[in-house]
């Protein structure tokens, strides 16, 4: 069995959609000798990202819940600091200081929030400690998280989306398809570089360019070999296009690890 992704397929549909023109649709895209598949998932590779499915969920719900706490403290007049440490650490306060402005219907809410909030922070460290296991008994995330900026997260991220990486032939082709390569645009033989393309996972380009800023910052005080590259472009360019140029040298050190089977081996000179 073979998969293609929707979006290659649509070019083929000949008039208006029905069963019929559909499969005469992928019946002759399936033929093109450059036609590209979607490899089919192994169950451990889906568990994985079952898992960071859920996690990613559970950080957005928590997000939610911060906001809206701030909001109605804000309302009542209770201003906190932008960071969640900050506020977490004065909601005991809040909720037995008998003197604040609250009313007790909204003592209540302040409270089921808080309740939901502590909830929902164990729940991700859970899933969170689920991946670090996975990670120390899989092949492949020990060679990849020795490379700077890459962890347990974005380790079993990748692997649960790429395996071994035999999908791409290359690097380039796996940054491609993250989204962190410059889009195209070429007219009358004159090519112009836009910002980057945002194609392919959401989610592991999201984590992996957290990662990459992570990297930046530490290996501008390790000075490790590769800042010398970093300095170079950071002299030109702006703070964030520096960042998604490391996620993408990150991307593709990440794959040409898990293709080859090799360790990490960091440039000496």
């Amino acid at each position: 069995m073979r998969l293609i992704a929707a979006k290659f397929v649509k070019p083929f549909v000949k008039s208006n959609k029905n069963d019929f023109v559909d499969a005469e649709a992928i019946a002759e895209a399936v033929e093109r000798k450059n036609m590209r598949f979607v490899p089919i998932k192994t169950d451990d590779q889906l568990d994985l990202q079952a898992i960071h499915r859920v996690r990613d969920r559970l950080i957005s719900r928590r997000t939610a819940v911060i906001n809206q706490l701030r909001a109605f403290l804000l309302e009542r007049g209770m201003v906190f600091a932008t960071t969640p440490a900050k506020l977490k650490a004065a909601m005991a306060d809040v909720l037995k200081n008998a003197d604040a402005d609250l009313t007790p219907q909204m003592r209540n809410l302040i409270g089921m929030l808080w309740d939901e909030w502590r909830l929902v922070e164990e729940q991700i460290e859970e899933l969170t400690t689920q991946l670090e296991r996975i990670s120390d008994g899989d092949a492949g995330c020990p060679r990849i998280r020795k490379i700077p900026g890459i962890g347990p997260v974005i380790a079993t991220a990748i692997v649960a989306a790429i395996g071994n990486g035999a999908a791409f032939r290359k690097g380039r082709e796996f940054a491609a398809w993250l989204g962190i390569v410059p889009r195209k645009h070429s007219t009358g033989g004159k090519a112009k570089l836009l910002g980057i393309s945002k194609r392919g996972n959401v989610y592991l380009r999201k984590i992996l360019i957290h990662g990459a800023r992570a990297a930046v910052l530490r290996i501008k005080r390790d000075r490790a070999p590769i800042g010398a590259w970093l300095d170079a472009l950071a002299s030109r360019a702006p703070k964030n296009v520096v960042v998604v140029a490391m996620a993408n040298k990150l991307a593709r050190i990440a794959w040409a690890v898990l293709s080859s089977g090799n360790k990490y081996r960091p440039v000496t000179t």
